[in-house]
């Protein structure tokens, strides 16, 4: 698996799985059947941004799109969201672009990484992310709509890296 930085004609792979992974919604709070012009600002990040891909030879196996969390005070801080094709998922997509993200995060002399809406019953995400060494600093209660769990929280976590 490699990871690179997406193309324009990287899109057109990314956004079946971005549907199916949103459509699904049990992990992003984006609108339901948002088209392939619609989605693509949601998660083809412009500088100071950038947006990767995990492939293997031709086949887009995951994205990441990263940067920082809020402009002006609060650029030291960076931010990321990751999406794997749910026929990937089992194969270390995930942890490969979150070991890219920090190791990106740190080499661009970021403080820290903010994830704001990590949601609570995303249980492989939280225990991903807690096994990078990321912290649930605070929980947002019933801050997610879950379409089988109700309402639940979302998660803000961080991984201090000073």
């Amino acid at each position: 698996m490699l990871i690179r930085e997406a193309t324009d004609g990287d899109w057109p792979a990314i956004h079946p799985f971005f549907r199916a992974v949103v459509d699904a919604g049990q992990t992003y709070a984006y609108p339901e059947g948002l088209s392939l012009e619609e989605a693509r600002p949601l998660w083809m990040e412009q500088p100071p941004g950038r947006t990767v891909v995990a492939v293997d030879g031709h086949t887009v196996l995951g994205s990441a799109k990263m940067g920082p969390n809020r402009p002006g005070r609060g650029s030291h801080v960076a931010t990321a969201s990751f999406l794997v094709d749910p026929a990937a998922q089992g194969r270390g997509v995930g942890r490969a672009l979150g070991e890219h993200v920090v190791g990106w995060a740190c080499d661009a002399g970021y403080r820290g990484i903010q994830f704001s809406a990590v949601v609570e019953t995303n249980t492989p995400a939280v225990t991903l992310w807690r096994s990078l060494g990321f912290v649930v600093v605070g929980t947002v209660p019933g801050a997610f709509s879950h379409p089988e769990h109700g309402y639940v929280g979302l998660h803000v976590m961080y991984l201090d890296l000073t």
